[in-house]
């Protein structure tokens, strides 16, 4: 679920320019992220978004890791969810070259190692976008 978190990211911001969410609770069954936004989805934009994603999982992408110094990650990143003691040397996690994000979660090996997903609603308020999903299987 982790890993369909930054390629849930990736593609919000490829296809809305809004990066990443600023916050997120991340289950096994379902999970959601927030993001700041004008307005809520259409439905053609949520069965884009999800098509584009499950595009994304079947490609069977690599997903690795390499570390890099803070200060050569705060020119690259958003490291505004770093925590304060997060040191001085970032695990950057890449999906294939379609994402590349700090992060010190656990991650799939492979995208094909993902079902497919489904977004099960999103909702707008007060500038935020709620955007809940989950895996198909």
């Amino acid at each position: 679920m982790h890993t369909l978190e930054h390629i849930l990211n990736a593609t919000m911001d490829k296809m809305f320019g809004c990066g990443r969410a600023f916050g997120s609770h991340i289950e096994s069954k379902k999970s959601k992220c927030d993001y700041r936004f004008d307005r809520e989805l259409t439905e053609g934009e949520i069965s884009e978004l999800t098509s584009r994603i499950n595009k994304v999982i079947g490609e069977n992408l690599a997903v690795t890791e390499s570390f890099t110094s803070l200060e050569e990650a705060a020119r690259r990143f958003n490291l505004e969810r770093l925590p304060d003691d997060a040191g001085d040397t970032l695990r950057i996690v890449s999906i294939g070259d379609y994402d590349h994000c700090p992060c010190i979660g656990q991650h799939a090996a492979n995208t094909s190692e993902l079902d497919p997903i489904r977004i099960i609603s999103t909702g707008y308020e007060n500038g935020v976008l709620r955007v809940r999903f989950k895996f198909e299987s």
